[in-house]
């Protein structure tokens, strides 16, 4: 997961974070992915025919019968050329009517990575446990079933976009990657990817859902317009899993105060969680002081003694970092600043992505949650689909692609790239639209209060009802704790149930 100046899983991470997941398929002679130079890379062997398979989930309290398609939508040009294999899985349950069967495509971030993250970390019928107070990279990538799925109410169609999991250009040269590695290219090509799904499968009277994690959550609003304008298809509602809606507003110089606002409740939080002392009202109360007297004595300036004093004796309680530590940066805390000096003490690093979660050694390193989930997840779905789902193509699967967020053309929204406004004009168009804005609290990567803050701005009638943020124990991927997952999927169900009742 990452982020853009800031956001993966995902989106783009902070500097320093990127990595390139990239496991070689169980076959003879596995074809690496296309770099990013300037000459043609040879075209990467296609994806093969759909693999249909049937299933029986044994859960607890019930027993899912329903069956599971792995393949690929190819992506043509106007005249007809081939340009792009999408690969996709889809469950669909027995015994239902689908013509009427809600249906919901699930993408995640990066952008560069795979939806991996939402099939089985969160949503999908089986499930790779990952722990939620610290993830070891060698774990047994033994898939379970997932009592936690959304298969009961929803079928489920999981997306990765060019350049992740198995989904490759078919010839990359620089226009295609220019359509394809591109806000509005990818949030095209989605929208198309899910009008063909929709049409193969006569599904197009379906109640449709989008899930989007991180990038895939600033996807969200931008796909969903595309489906309404390009291809005449309405979804019945959007879940924004840790997402970043405003890139602006992180993408400020480091005297800026926006992003330092959206920051602190995370860290009142995190320092509550080690305390055993958190509760709603304090962290509203961390809100309350960060969007006020904090925001206040922010803009008086490093030049004004007497706020420079309030702001550190304040933020040091607040976070419990040492306060001749938050002197130093004149009570002006980052991520970064926090990760490294919360537990220096105890020679620990913070993960950003969940700043409950640490590894040893305080040098800087890999990501306790980010880099340590790769390898589990890149082995447990190699064995889903060589084992489970019968579907292995000849190429590497590649879970997170440092190539595609790097190379990402932000085109015209280069100035500040946002679907603030795309949110907004949907919930205003369609009044039967339901959103749910789901985040972690300890998640230093994309803060819930940026998101609560921006949609405090939205100035739509009767959004109050179908527009809701939760906030659950846990970081940017909180569904790896079993109380959040649980959670998740009860706020989801509601949301579904609300639009169809």
């Amino acid at each position: 997961m990452r982020l853009l100046l800031l956001v993966v899983c995902l989106a783009v991470p902070p500097a320093g974070l990127a990595t390139v997941s990239r496991a070689v398929a169980d076959t003879p002679a596995a074809v690496p992915s296309a770099p990013a130079a300037e000459a043609p890379a040879p075209a990467a062997p296609r994806l093969p025919g759909p693999s249909v398979t049937r299933h029986e989930l044994v859960l607890p309290d019930r027993t899912l019968a329903f069956e599971a398609t792995a393949s690929a939508i190819t992506i043509t040009a106007p005249g007809g050329r081939e340009e792009a294999d999408l690969a996709f899985v889809a469950y669909t349950i027995d015994g239902e009517e689908h013509g009427r069967r809600p249906v919901t495509f699930l993408v995640n971030g990066g952008p560069g990575a795979a939806s991996a993250y939402l099939q089985i970390g969160a949503v999908g019928p089986w499930l790779l446990p990952l722990g939620g107070d610290r993830i070891v990279p060698s774990q047994p990538p033994d898939l379970l079933p997932n009592p936690d799925t959304w298969l009961d109410f929803t079928d489920l169609v999981f997306i990765d976009p060019v350049g992740t999991g198995f989904s490759r250009l078919v010839d990359p040269d620089d226009r295609t990657r220019s359509r394809y590695l591109s806000v509005d290219g990818d949030a095209k090509v989605l929208a198309e990817a899910i009008s063909r799904w929709l049409v193969d499968n006569d599904r197009v009277g379906s109640p449709k859902y989008f899930v989007g994690e991180s990038y895939g959550g600033f996807r969200a609003p931008i796909v969903a317009q595309h489906l309404r304008d390009d291809h005449g298809l309405a979804l019945s509602g959007l879940t924004l899993v840790s997402p970043v809606l405003d890139f602006g507003w992180w993408q400020q110089p480091d005297y800026a105060p926006l992003p330092m606002v959206t920051l602190l409740p995370s860290l009142a939080a995190v320092h509550m969680d080690a305390e055993g002392t958190f509760s709603e009202e304090a962290l509203r109360a961390a809100e309350d002081y960060a969007a006020g007297d904090f925001l206040a004595d922010l803009l008086r300036g490093v030049h004004d003694r007497a706020a420079v004093e309030r702001l550190v004796d304040r933020v040091s309680a607040l976070t419990g970092l040492d306060r001749a530590a938050v002197a130093r940066e004149d009570g002006r805390i980052d991520a970064g600043e926090f990760a490294r000096e919360s537990r220096r003490d105890e020679h620990l690093r913070t993960s950003v992505y969940d700043a409950t979660v640490t590894a040893s050694g305080r040098d800087r390193g890999s990501d306790p949650v980010l880099d340590a989930m790769t390898a589990p997840l890149t082995s447990a779905m190699l064995g889903l689909y060589r084992d489970t789902l019968d579907w292995l193509p000849n190429r590497d699967y590649q879970l997170l692609n440092a190539d595609v967020t790097r190379g990402w053309d932000w085109g015209s929204h280069r100035g500040q790239p946002e679907a603030v406004t795309d949110l907004a004009d949907l919930l205003s168009l369609d009044p039967a639209l339901r959103v749910l804005v789901t985040h972690g609290r300890t998640d230093l990567v994309t803060p819930y209060f940026g998101t609560e803050l921006i949609l405090r701005q939205l100035d739509v009638s009767g959004s109050g009802d179908r527009l809701r943020q939760v906030t659950y124990p846990g970081g940017h991927m909180f569904y790896t704790r079993s109380d959040s997952r649980r959670a998740f999927r009860a706020d989801a169900r509601a949301l579904y149930v609300g639009q169809s009742g």
